[in-house]
Parts: C-alpha cells; sequence; structure tokens
C-alpha cells in the first residue's frame, strides 16, 4: 500500500477556551508545551504512523499525519483524533473511531510522544530486559489476556503480560456486536425472558453440534456472573441486543448499542494494570519451554531478547486469522480472501504448545464474517441487521434471511453478481444505534433522501429496490417474512424514514475457531487426554467452544469467561508452588 500524507487539523483557540483548560487545572497539572514542531509516532494496522504537532504559545496549533499504510477509509478516523487534539489541546480523553480503533490508539499514541517531546519530557523506559520472574505469565493482551491478567493480579499474584504489538486488544479492539449471557441482571431489569438452556442450544445448533458440549455449557452458566464482574470493573453493558442465530435478546453491549470492543479493552487493560499487572508491549514471545518446576518463556523484544520464568503460563495469543498461508493450509477454499484481523494473529502459540504434546482440534474451522467492506477489512457489525437492515444484490433484490448465520449469509453473498451485495437501512436504524455513526465518520456510507436516489449511486433499477423495500416493509408490519422466513423479531422496524443508507459488503476470514483443546478449566490438554501442569490457554487460541460456526456475540462471552476461568485456575495451580 501506498504512503499517504497530508492530513491536516488547525485551529485557533479563544481566551475564554485557554482560561477553561487552567480553571480545569490542565495549566497547572502540565508542563507547558514549548513552541515548535514536535513529532511523534506509533505502530498502526498495516505499519507506522508518523506525525507532526505544531505547537503556538504553548498550544497544539497544528496536528497533520506525514506519514502512514493506513486504508483510505482510516483518514477520516486519524482526522477526526487530531481534530480532537487540537480542540481539547491534549491527547487525553480522546474518543476512539468505530471500526478503525488500531489506526485511531496508535493515533493517540503518536500524539501522546509528540507532546511528550514539547513538554520535555523523556521517553519512557523500555520494557525491562535481561531476567525476570512472576507468578503467572499471560501470553497476550488482548480481551482474554487482559481478563486472565485482572483476575490473577487482583487476587495477589504477580503477573506479567506480554504483547506482541505496540497496543493492548488484540481482535477485540475490532469486535463490535457485544457479548453474549443469558439470566442476566441486565436482561431481567429489562424485562427480557431468557434461559441458560436456550442459550445453550442456540450456540450448540450454530455451531452444528461440533461444539464441545462441556465447554459451552460452563460459558453459558457463566455468563452471566462475568456481566456482572465486567460492569464491576466499570464496563457499560446495559443495552441488551439480538444477533444472528440468538433466539433472544443477549447480546450485551453499551448504551445506545455501541461497539463493544472500544469499550471494553481499555475497562479490562486499565483493571488489570490497577491490579498490578505489568503488560509489556512490542514483546513477542518465540518460545515457552520447562525449566525445572518452572517455564520459560523467551521473549523478543526492541531492547533485546530474555526469558521470563513463571510457575504458570496462560496462552492467551490469539488466532491465525491475518496468517494467510496457515489459514490455506486448513481451508483452501479461503484462498484470496481477506481478513478482518488485526496482523499481529498469526497463529505463533501452535507451534510452542508442540514440545507439550498439546492436541489440537478443529483446526479446520474458519469463519468468514459476511459483512466485511471490500478491500480494507473493516467489519460492519451484525447488529445493523438486528436493527432491521436488509441486504440486497446488485439487482437491487433481496437473497436470504438476513438473520441467518454466518457461514450461510456469506456463501449466499457468494452466489451473486460481483459476490457481494449491499447493506441498506434507514435513518431510524441509524439512529436506534451509535456503532453506525462510525462508519458514516469513516465514509463508507453511501446516502440518499430517495430510495430511487440510492439505487442511482450504487447503479442498480430503482423500480427493483423500491419493490424489495415496499414489500419488506409489508411483511414487517405483519410480522412474518413469506419470502426468506425471518422471524418476526428479527424485523423490529421498517425501513421508511430518510435519509436510507448503503454499504458494500462481503466475506472476509473472521474467526478461527479451532485450536489448542482445553477442558472447562481451561487447561490445555495433551494427546493422552492428559492436563499439562500449570499451562493454560483462552480465548480465540483455543479450539471447541464455537464447533461448526460462531454465533456473533459469542466470542467477547468467551474471551472474558475462559480468561477469568484460566487465571483462577493457574491461581490455584501457584498455590503450592
Amino acid at each position: 500500500m501506498k504512503k499517504k500524507t497530508g492530513i491536516a487539523i488547525t485551529a485557533a483557540f479563544l481566551l475564554v477556551s485557554a482560561l477553561a483548560l487552567c480553571v480545569c487545572g490542565t495549566c497547572s497539572k502540565k508542563a507547558r508545551l514549548a513552541d515548535g514542531d514536535w513529532s511523534g509516532s506509533a505502530e498502526g494496522r498495516n505499519g507506522p504512523l508518523e506525525l507532526v504537532l505544531t505547537v503556538q504559545d504553548g498550544k497544539i496549533a497544528a496536528a497533520r499525519v506525514v506519514s502512514e499504510s493506513e486504508t483510505d477509509f482510516a483518514k477520516p478516523a486519524e482526522a477526526d483524533i487530531l481534530a480532537q487534539a487540537v480542540k481539547k489541546n491534549s491527547a487525553d480523553g480522546l474518543d476512539v473511531v468505530s471500526g478503525a480503533t488500531i489506526t485511531s490508539k496508535a493515533t493517540m499514541q503518536a500524539l501522546k510522544a509528540a507532546l511528550a517531546k514539547a513538554q520535555g519530557i523523556a521517553p519512557a523506559a523500555a520494557a525491562p530486559t535481561g531476567a525476570a520472574s512472576c507468578d503467572i505469565v499471560v501470553i497476550g493482551a488482548g480481551g482474554a489476556g487482559l481478563s486472565a491478567a485482572t483476575e490473577a493480579a487482583g487476587s495477589g499474584a504477580t503477573v506479567i503480560v506480554l504483547e506482541k504489538m505496540g497496543i493492548a486488544g488484540g481482535n477485540t479492539n475490532s469486535a463490535t456486536g457485544g457479548l453474549n449471557a443469558s439470566e442476566t441482571s441486565v436482561q431481567k431489569k429489562l424485562g427480557i425472558a431468557d434461559t441458560n438452556e436456550q442459550y445453550y442450544q442456540d450456540t450448540m445448533k450454530g455451531g452444528y453440534m461440533l461444539n464441545d458440549p462441556e465447554l459451552v455449557r460452563t460459558m453459558v452458566e457463566k455468563s452471566a456472573e462475568t456481566v456482572d464482574w465486567l460492569m464491576g470493573l466499570g464496563a457499560d453493558l446495559s443495552d441488551v441486543g439480538k444477533m444472528a442465530g440468538s433466539t433472544n435478546k443477549r447480546t450485551h453491549r453499551p448504551q445506545g448499542g455501541g461497539a463493544i470492543g472500544v469499550h471494553l479493552v481499555p475497562v479490562l487493560q486499565a483493571a488489570a494494570e490497577k491490579a498490578g499487572a505489568e503488560i509489556r508491549f512490542n514483546s513477542r514471545v518465540t518460545d515457552v519451554a520447562r525449566d525445572g518446576s518452572l517455564f520459560a518463556v523467551s521473549v523478543s523484544s526492541g531492547t533485546g531478547d530474555y526469558i521470563v520464568r513463571a510457575k504458570a503460563v496462560i496462552i492467551a495469543s490469539g488466532g491465525f486469522g491475518a496468517n494467510p498461508e496457515m489459514v490455506v493450509r486448513y481451508q483452501p477454499g479461503l484462498a484470496g480472501f481477506g481478513t478482518t484481523n488485526h496482523k499481529g494473529a498469526t497463529g505463533d502459540a501452535f507451534a510452542w504448545v508442540q514440545k507439550f504434546n498439546a492436541e489440537l482440534v478443529q483446526m479446520e474451522q474458519i469463519q468468514t464474517h459476511p459483512t466485511v467492506v471490500p478491500g480494507n477489512g473493516l467489519m460492519i457489525t451484525e447488529a445493523v441487521r438486528g436493527n432491521g437492515a436488509i441486504m440486497v444484490n446488485r439487482e437491487g433484490r433481496r437473497f436470504n434471511n438476513e438473520m441467518a448465520t454466518r457461514d450461510v449469509m456469506s456463501e449466499a453473498i457468494l452466489r451473486q453478481t460481483g459476490k457481494t451485495s449491499y447493506l441498506l437501512f434507514d435513518q431510524g436504524i441509524r439512529e436506534s444505534l451509535k456503532a453506525i455513526d462510525g462508519y458514516a465518520r469513516q465514509g463508507l456510507l453511501t446516502e440518499a433522501d430517495t430510495l430511487a436516489g440510492l439505487a442511482d449511486k450504487l447503479g442498480m433499477p430503482a423500480a427493483a429496490l423500491e419493490e424489495s423495500v415496499a414489500s419488506y416493509n409489508r411483511m414487517q408490519a405483519a410480522g412474518n417474512d413469506t419470502e426468506f422466513g425471518r422471524a418476526g423479531s428479527d424485523m423490529p422496524r421498517p425501513i421508511a424514514t430518510a435519509p436510507f443508507y448503503a454499504v458494500e459488503v462481503g466475506p472476509a476470514v473472521h474467526h478461527t475457531m479451532g485450536g489448542i483443546k482445553i477442558n472447562i478449566a481451561a487447561q490445555v490438554i495433551d494427546h493422552d487426554g492428559a492436563a499439562v501442569p500449570g499451562l493454560f490457554a483462552a480465548g480465540e487460541v483455543t479450539g471447541g467452544v464455537h464447533g461448526g460456526n460462531r454465533l456473533g456475540g459469542n466470542a467477547v462471552a468467551d474471551i472474558t469467561i475462559y480468561g477469568k476461568i484460566a487465571a483462577d485456575s493457574a491461581l490455584a495451580y501457584i498455590k503450592d508452588k
């Protein structure tokens, strides 16, 4: 991808704005910014992102990205972050742009690096090198790893988290739907009837009964307490929606239907650090081995190679969706597919665990997500469909039940002209789901005041599109989709309020459902069926929870629940060590 330059934001601050900053304490708490141009850099989704801040009269006067390799659709996110920084005269308290989390965080990191230079603050010390020791090493600072670190450190263990990327979150950063859970305090408060048994049956059915029943049962039965645990840490899970494959509303997310990942990762990272966990970024694990009664975890960082010794290890390093060679090895039919995964999802752990005779299960079970923007890997949350959107092909016709499971919907899209389709919705649906605003800010949406105008922009027959929407609205009002069998409860609102919106989408590699075999205690299981002492795993690096297809909302449930379980099991293991 070619380098891009030239994003610039400027602002003139009124005197009252400057005074307000001082009244709020900004002036007294932070060193004055030195005038001049100050550079900062961070690792983005596709490579280094570099920017320059211009400081005049002690305030940020301008900010511009001078070099990056992000997608065209990420440029508005960069501009948005820079605009916030200029307005606030700070890099603190900035809002991540939904759908461009990694780019947003990289821009924030680069801003902070530049501001530190302007304040005369020396760069933070590099991650420690040489020998280190702790009770528990957690490999990976995604949702599973941060959940494990929070639980373990909060229970008094010394914890070192090793994250090979420059930011926390992994694929959790891109999670948009929510967290599935049943019989929760939130559901009860909202009057939503749901049961653990129905959640279990939905998950098993969605996975074509290939799931490990015990793993699913454990996830389901611990889901409600995990929602309470996360809310206790500060997470907002007060909105409950419905995803494809779920009988009832059970997808917990921030108020208004905001994206779950950009909200949850900072909550978990802050909780882990507050509990005392040490998170080391840009620290790539290259091997895990026995060293007497301990584990020796080999690490490669920008400042050198070193070893961390620990009594127990929790592997939470994610899947392999960004490793096309490995994807094709297990699923040749996915050759040439794009991916929603961040670039660090390369399946490193599968090589480390071989020496422990660890069993890998269902590696061929790789899920595609049906609504990914072609060419850039940006995923449109399933909640858009759950809130009432339909999908049409280039001929302006619906072609499937939009709430079918991801694999079914992906296959249906690939049968259409051009192997993509259009997600179609109106202003009412947009207002029902905050995540859509993030897509608009990135320029992903095509908009028109009429369906005919939208059809013209998309190059499809206007009459066909108008009839498709009119037919859908009639069936929605009747609560009966006689064309494709979409349930009445899955058609919550008509598509009738201008403006109307569309975004082109198609399938991309999304979730690798196979991985390291674990039991309900998150212990790594070897080929003989025995647990490997002291070795635990959680999240997308494991296999068995999702079977042949993962339901939307189950990944965040899986990573948080089994991350916490892995920590509890590791704590029990080290108790007598």
